[in-house]
């Protein structure tokens, strides 16, 4: 399925605050499909307001989401997860080393003190640097971080999961703000 993203930053600003608009001609296969876009985004030197064309998915029926020209929401999301799964292969690896080599378990935990597990990629490269001990350390911790992604992270529970957990905050929302404003006692006051 094709995303939609708008190409300039400017275009969504300046359709917040324009009243005047010119007709967006998508071009491609379905050129008679028109979107309008303001005529301030779009002026020139002259007075009169011109077409722009733009190539476009002709049937695009996702959300424009603002403030991601670098990426998608989705890869921001992956960023995150990325981050995540070396948080816990981090943990993993300290769990395992704490049985069997003491001595890496104490040096990584002081590591992981000294150096934040929120950058995945800095951690990392830091950890490599560090000592010949510890590149061997980073090497565990991108096969688990890797191996744990592709083999144990249940990605089908964390679908559900975020479907779920975000419908009954809406609804918990929703509940409480009729609650707040609508003026119906609870049977217990009466």
């Amino acid at each position: 399925m094709e995303r939609c993203y708008w190409t300039s930053g400017a275009i969504p600003d300046a359709m917040a605050s324009s009243r005047r608009t010119v007709p967006f001609q998508f071009a491609g296969a379905d050129a008679r499909r028109r979107l309008l876009l303001p005529a301030q985004a779009f002026r020139g030197t002259g007075r009169r307001p011109r077409f722009v064309r733009f190539q476009a998915p002709p049937r695009c029926h996702k959300m424009y989401v603002p403030g991601f020209g670098e990426g998608s929401p989705e890869k921001k999301a992956a960023i995150s997860l990325q981050n995540f799964f070396n948080y816990v292969a981090v943990r993993i690896v300290l769990a395992q080393l704490e049985s069997y080599n003491r001595e890496a378990y104490v040096e990584l935990k002081e590591f992981v003190s000294r150096n934040s597990v929120n950058d995945a990629d800095n951690f990392c490269k830091n950890l490599i640097r560090e000592s010949p001990r510890h590149k061997a350390l980073a090497m565990r911790i991108l096969e688990v971080r890797s191996a744990y992604m592709k083999n144990d992270f249940e990605w089908d529970n964390l679908k559900k999961l975020s479907f779920k957990m975000v419908d009954e905050a809406n609804t918990k929302l929703m509940r409480d703000y009729v609650l707040e404003t609508s003026h119906i006692e609870d049977d217990d006051k009466r």
